[in-house]
C-alpha cells in the first residue's frame, strides 16, 4: 500500500476577509524578523493559528518564500516528522530534501540530527529568504524530534527563519536563545484580545449588539480568550436578555468551554448536530471523507456551511477542500459520542484512507475502532514498508497497540514486532515475541509458512545474538535462517545473509563472511531493493581490505561511493562504513590529509548510527592519523573513545581490538608499565571468539619484543602467521612478518630478520604498503635498510622480488617521521579535526559556503572555525593563516 502525504498539513489556513485587525501583534513578529525564531506560546484558543495565516496574508509579496506544516500526534515519528517537513520545503525549491527522503525509506536510516543537517545546506543554498512555520507543536513529544528542531535552530542558515505555534513552551533551548537576543516571543497576555479587539470581535466578526458594559464583562470574564468569547458569541445569538447571560457568564476556562459548547451544539439542527457527532472521530475532513462516515452527500456544503457559521471549522486550503475542527470543540463532541457509534465510524474512516492510499490513518483507525483484525491486515501488509522507511517508533506504537491475540492470527507480526524493537534499541524485550512465532510456526497447517517464520525467527535471534557478543551463536543462528526461508522471500533472505556476514566478520572467518555478503548484495539486486544490494557490496569491499586486497577493495569503495550518492544515501551506516574504509585506505597509502579528511567523515556518520563495530574500527584509524600528524592528545582521546565503545557494548573482539591499539599507543609513548597492564586484563581470555584471541596473542607478542623477550614474542608470531595465512588474512599476515623481522633483528638473527621481512614486503608491495611498515617506528628503518642493501647487492634470493623504488620510498617515510616535531610542540593550542579539516579546504580555495556544504555545516558555524583557526594560528587573514599552517607542518 503506497504512502502519501496528507498535502493540507502543508498548506496555510485560510483567513477570513472579518478577522479583527491586530496590528500590534504584526509588529512584534515584523520586529523579530532579524532573530532566529518566533514563538507564539498560549493555550487552546488564542487565535495563534490564526495570527500568523493572518500575518502572512498582510505580508504577502515581501520575496520570502513560506513553508508551513501543521503538526498533529501521528508525526511524533522521527522519519514521519521529517517526511512532511521536506514536503513542506519542497514549495521552496523543487527537489529539495530528495536525498533525505530516500535515506527515510532505508531499513535502518541515520538519526534525525544528521537529516536535518543535510536540509540546512539545502535551504543555505537556495539563496532565497525562507520562513518556517511549525503549527500546534505541543503535539509533539518525541525527544528525537525535539532534539532535531533544536539542532535545526541552533544552525539555522542566515536565510531562514522559524516560527512555532505552541500550547506549551518546547523543550527547545530558550533560555540560550533568549540570552542571545536570538527569540521573538508572543504569549498569551499579548495574545488576549483587548477591550477595543473584543468590541470589534463580538460586534464586525460575530455580528452582536451589545453594550459598552456588557462587552467590558465578557472581556474581563473571559480575559481576551478568543475562543471563550466565541463560544459567548454562538450563545448568545438568540436570546433576548443578553446583559442577564453575561451577568451568569462566570468559571473557570474548562467550565466555561464546557457550559458554551453544550450550549452551542443544542441549538444547531438535529442534522447539523448528527454531523458534526458523527465526523468528530476525524483528525482532518473533506467531503467524501465526511460522506463515507455520514452515509449523506451534503459533506461540502454542510462544511461550507459550518465555515460560514464560525462554528469552529478550520479551511485548511484554499479551494475548500479540507478541514478540521477547533480542537477544544472536536474533543467536545468526542466526549458526546458514544463508544459503540465511535468504532463504526473509526471502521468508515479506515475504509477510506486505505482505499486512498493513507496507511497511517488507516491503521490509526482500526486501531481506534477497535478492530483488531483489520489493523493486524493493514499492519501485515505495511508494515514492513514503514520499516524500511525508517519509522520504526510509528511501527512499534502499532505493534505494541495490537493485542497478543490479533498477532496469532497473523503471527509474522510477532517477529515484525521483534524487530521493531531491537531497532529502537529494545532487543532483551523481543524474546517472547520470537518465541510465539516459534509456537505459531509448530502448530502451522502451511509448511511453507512455517518455515519463513521460523527462518525470521532466526534471523532476527543472530541480530541479538551478535549484539551481545555471541558470533558463534550469531553465526549458526544465520545459516539455520538461510536455510529455513523460502527462495522467494528475497528481501528476509538479503537480511540474514547480511547478519551471517556481520557473524562471520566477528569470528574472523572472512572469506566465508566475503561470500555471505555477495549473496546479500545478489538477493537484493534480483529483489530489486537498492539499499540491501549497496550494503553487501560494502561489507564485502570491507573483507576485501582485510584479505589484503587493498586495490580491489579501493575500487570496491569509490564504486559504492559513487552508488550511494546516486541512490541519495550519502548519509546512510552504509555511507559511514565506505568514509571509513577509505580512511584506512588512505592512511596505509600514507595519504594522511585524505585519510583525515575520509577518517573524520566515517567516524560522524559512526557516531549517529550507534554501530559498534564501525564505531571502534573508525576511532581506532583516526587516532592512527591523528598520532601520525602529531596530535598526541587527539590520538589518545580517540583511543579512549574505542575502548569506551567496546567495553560498553561487552563485545569481546571489540574489546581486543580496542585495547590492542590502546598498547600500541602507550609503547610508543615509553609507557611499558601502562602498556603491560594489557596482558593482565586479557589473561583470562580462553572463551573469547579466536579473532578476539589472535588480537590478543598479537598484542602479547608486541609487549614481548618490547620488554626484550624477543624468544617468547618470536613462536607467537610464526603461530599468527600460520594461522591468519590460512584465514586468509593477508593484510594481518604482513602486520605480524614484518614485526617477526623486528624481533629477529633485535635477537641479532640478521639474516633470517631480512629474510622475513622480504615476504612481508613482497606480499606489501603491489598492493601499496607503506604504513604497516613506516608505524614500526625507527627500528624498521634499520631493517629496511639492511634489506635495501641485500637488494643492491643480490645477497637474498627473496629480496630480489622487491622493488628499489619501493624500499626508499618506505626509507624516506621512516626518515621523514623520526625527524619531524608534533604540531602539538609547535602550536601552543593544537586544532580540533574540525579545525584542521576547515584549513585544508580553505588551503583548496574553497569559499565558506562552499566549505559549510562539503562539512554539512551552517555558513555561520564555518566562520566560528576559521576565527579560532586564525587565534590558534596567529593569523588575521586566510594567506597568514596557511602560510603558519605550512609551517607547522599541518600542510
Amino acid at each position: 500500500m503506497p504512502q502519501t502525504l496528507v498535502t493540507t498539513k502543508l498548506r496555510v489556513p485560510r483567513t477570513r476577509p472579518n478577522l479583527v485587525q491586530r496590528p500590534r501583534l504584526h509588529e512584534l513578529l515584523d520586529q523579530g524578523g532579524g532573530r532566529k525564531l518566533a514563538l507564539v506560546s498560549a493555550p487552546a484558543g488564542f487565535g495563534k493559528t490564526t495570527l500568523l495565516a493572518e500575518w502572512l496574508v498582510k505580508r504577502s509579496g515581501n520575496g520570502r518564500s513560506v513553508v508551513w506544516l501543521s503538526l498533529d500526534e501521528s508525526d511524533n515519528d522521527p522519519a514521519r516528522f521529517l517526511s512532511y517537513l521536506v514536503g513542506a520545503l519542497q514549495n521552496v525549491a523543487e527537489g529539495i530534501g530528495e536525498g533525505v527522503l530516500a535515506l527515510l525509506g532505508l531499513p535502518e536510516p541515520p538519526p534525525p540530527e544528521t537529516l536535518v543537517e543535510a536540509l540546512i545546506n539545502e535551504l543555505d543554498g537556495t539563496g532565497r529568504e525562507v520562513t518556517v512555520f511549525l503549527d500546534d507543536y505541543h503535539l509533539i513529544g518525541a525527544r528525537p524530534i525535539h532534539e532535531a528542531v533544536s539542532f535545526f535552530l541552533e544552525h539555522l542558515p542566515e536565510n531562514v527563519r522559524l516560527v512555532i505555534a505552541t500550547r506549551t513552551d518546547p523543550p527547545l533551548p530558550l533560555p540560550r536563545l533568549r540570552a542571545r537576543d536570538e527569540v521573538t516571543e508572543i504569549k498569551a497576555a499579548a495574545l488576549r484580545f483587548t477591550s477595543d479587539e473584543a468590541a470589534a470581535f463580538l460586534g464586525d466578526v460575530m455580528g452582536l449588539s451589545l453594550s459598552a458594559e456588557d462587552i467590558a464583562a465578557l472581556e474581563g470574564i473571559t480575559e481576551g480568550w478568543a475562543a471563550a468569547l466565541q463560544l459567548a458569541a454562538l450563545s448568545m445569538r438568540d436570546r433576548e436578555d443578553v446583559s442577564r447571560f453575561v451577568e451568569s457568564f462566570s468559571g473557570s476556562n474548562r467550565h466555561v468551554l464546557d457550559f458554551l459548547s453544550d450550549e452551542v451544539l443544542e441549538r444547531q439542527p438535529e442534522d447539523v448536530r448528527e454531523f458534526l457527532l458523527e465526523t468528530s472521530v476525524l483528525e482532518r475532513m473533506s467531503a467524501p471523507l465526511c460522506n463515507a462516515l455520514t452515509g449523506r452527500d451534503d459533506g461540502q456544503e454542510t462544511l461550507e456551511g459550518l465555515e460560514r457559521e464560525n462554528l469552529f471549522v478550520v479551511a485548511l486550503d484554499d479551494v475548500r477542500g479540507w478541514y478540521r475542527y477547533h480542537h477544544l470543540f472536536r474533543d467536545f463532541l468526542r466526549g458526546r459520542l458514544g463508544h459503540e457509534s465511535a468504532g463504526e465510524l473509526h471502521l468508515r474512516a479506515s475504509s477510506w484512507h486505505e482505499e486512498n492510499g493513507h496507511l497511517a490513518e488507516a491503521i490509526g483507525h482500526a486501531l481506534a475502532a477497535p478492530d483488531h483484525g483489520l489493523a493486524a491486515r493493514l499492519l501485515e501488509e505495511g508494515v514492513e514498508g514503514v520499516v524500511e522507511r525508517g519509522e520504526g517508533a510509528t511501527a512499534l506504537r502499532w505493534l505494541e497497540a495490537l493485542p497478543t491475540e490479533a498477532k496469532r492470527l497473523r503471527p509474522r507480526l510477532f517477529v515484525e514486532h521483534a524487530v521493531a524493537l531491537v531497532i529502537t534499541g529494545r532487543p532483551d524485550d523481543a524474546e517472547p515475541l520470537l518465541k510465539e512465532a516459534e509456537r505459531a510456526a509448530s502448530e502451522a497447517t502451511d509448511g511453507e509458512n512455517g518455515r519463513f517464520l521460523l527462518g525470521f525467527a532466526s534471523t532476527v535471534r543472530s541480530w541479538i545474538a551478535r549484539l551481545r557478543g555471541d558470533a558463534p551463536e550469531a553465526v549458526e543462528l544465520a545459516r539455520r535462517a538461510l536455510s529455513l526461508l523460502p527462495e522467494g522471500e528475497g528481501h528476509v533472505r538479503n537480511y540474514a545473509a547480511v547478519r551471517l556476514g556481520d557473524a562471520l566478520r566477528a569470528t574472523g572467518d572472512l572469506a566465508a563472511a566475503g561470500e555471505a555478503y555477495v549473496e546479500a548484495a545478489e538477493t537484493d539486486r534480483a529483489a530489486r531493493h537498492a539499499y540491501g544490494r549497496l550494503a553487501g557490496m560494502v561489507m564485502h569491499a570491507r573483507v576485501r581490505a582485510e584479505q589484503g586486497r587493498l586495490r580491489e577493495a579501493d575500487q570496491a569503495f569509490r564504486r559504492v561511493l559513487r552508488l550511494l550518492a546516486e541512490g541519495g544515501f550519502e548519509l546512510s551506516p552504509a555511507a559511514g562504513i565506505v568514509h571509513v574504509g577509505m580512511g584506512a585506505l588512505l592512511y596505509e597509502y600514507d595519504d594522511l590529509e585524505g585519510a583525515e579528511r575520509e577518517v573524520e567523515r566515517g567516524v560522524e556518520l559512526a557516531e549517529r548510527t550507534g554501530d559498534v563495530g564501525t564505531l571502534v574500527w573508525a576511532y581506532v584509524t583516526s587516532s592512527q592519523v591523528k598520532r601520525v600528524r602529531g596530535d598526541e592528545g587527539g590520538a589518545l582521546e580517540r583511543a579512549r573513545q574505542a575502548e569506551r565503545v567496546a567495553r560498553d557494548s561487552r563485545t569481546d573482539l571489540q574489546i581486543a581490538i580496542a585495547l590492542a591499539w590502546m598498547t600500541r599507543l602507550r609503547l610508543a609513548r615509553g609507557d611499558l608499565a601502562e602498556a603491560v597492564t594489557f596482558k593482565q586484563e586479557r589473561a583470562e581470555n580462553a572463551a573469547a571468539a579466536e579473532a578476539a584471541r589472535a588480537v590478543d596473542r598479537l598484542t602479547s607478542a608486541r609487549l614481548f619484543h618490547a620488554q626484550g623477550r624477543h624468544r617468547d614474542a618470536l613462536p607467537l608470531l610464526e603461530e599468527l602467521a600460520e594461522t591468519v595465512e590460512a584465514a586468509g588474512r593477508t593484510g594481518d599476515l604482513i602486520e605480524i612478518l614484518a614485526l617477526q623481522g623486528l624481533a629477529l633483528w633485535a635477537g641479532s638473527k640478521k639474516e633470517r630478520a631480512v629474510s622475513t621481512l622480504a615476504g612481508a614486503l613482497t606480499l606489501a608491495e603491489p598492493e601499496g604498503y607503506v604504513r604497516t611498515f613506516v608505524d614500526e617506528g625507527a627500528p624498521m628503518g634499520d631493517l629496511l635498510s639492511a634489506t635495501l642493501e641485500a637488494r643492491q647487492w643480490g645477497r637474498l634470493w627473496a629480496v630480489g622480488r622487491i622493488s628499489v623504488p619501493y624500499l626508499a620510498r618506505l626509507l624516506a617515510a621512516v626518515a621523514r617521521e623520526a625527524t619531524a616535531p608534533s604540531a602539538d610542540e609547535k602550536l601552543p593550542q593544537p586544532l580540533s579535526k574540525r579545525e584542521l579539516e576547515v584549513l585544508a579546504l580553505i588551503s583548496a580555495g574553497n569559499s565558506n559556503q562552499e566549505i559549510a556544504g562539503k562539512l554539512f555545516v551552517s555558513k555561520g558555524t564555518v566562520k566560528t572555525h576559521i576565527n579560532r583557526l586564525y587565534r590558534k594560528l596567529g593569523a588575521r587573514s586566510r594567506t597568514q593563516a596557511i602560510a603558519r599552517a605550512r609551517e607547522v607542518d599541518l600542510l
